[in-house]
């Protein structure tokens, strides 16, 4: 099964690749490696999903909006690869980033929302190494932030 025909059968609809809104670009491709900027918590509405872990927002709030990262994510890949998702061979590595309290401890948790959204997208190939990082703040106030990187065929 490919990985767009997997999208569909999980009835997964991925946002809109947004462009940067900084001196950066959304990817790029250095030989077989594809890197992909740190992509922000958006809602399915467009709006951001903010506040503070283990304040603002609880584990599972928290794992819902990493998950809005990592399909951001699969936009990004997806545009850089002209919509041809199996040029991917796998997912490397992904690094969360969750704007929480001092006492909150939970942030692999959190980062299983991406996580587990790549891996059920890519299967084998999906499954990647991590970081899971408390933050103190995240551009614009966001609650998490989820970078990666892949490897082409």
């Amino acid at each position: 099964m490919s990985y767009d025909e997997k999208i569909k059968e999980l009835n997964i609809q991925l946002p809109e690749a947004k462009a940067p809104v900084g001196s950066y670009v959304a990817t790029r491709t250095i030989g077989k490696l594809l890197f992909v900027s740190g992509q922000i918590s958006i809602s399915d509405e467009g709006n951001l999903i903010k506040g503070k872990v283990g304040k603002d927002l609880n584990t599972e709030e928290a794992y819902q909006a990493a998950k809005r990262c990592g399909l951001s994510i699969v936009s990004q890949v997806r545009e850089a690869c002209n919509g041809d998702l199996s040029k991917i061979k796998s997912c490397i590595k992904l690094t969360g980033f969750v704007n929480s309290t001092d006492d909150f401890t939970e942030q692999p948790k959190v980062i299983n929302g991406a996580s587990d959204l790549i891996a059920s997208i890519f299967g084998d190939a999906g499954m990647h190494t991590r970081a899971a990082v408390s933050t103190n703040s995240l551009p614009l106030g966001v609650s998490v932030e989820v970078d990666a990187i892949f490897e082409l065929n």
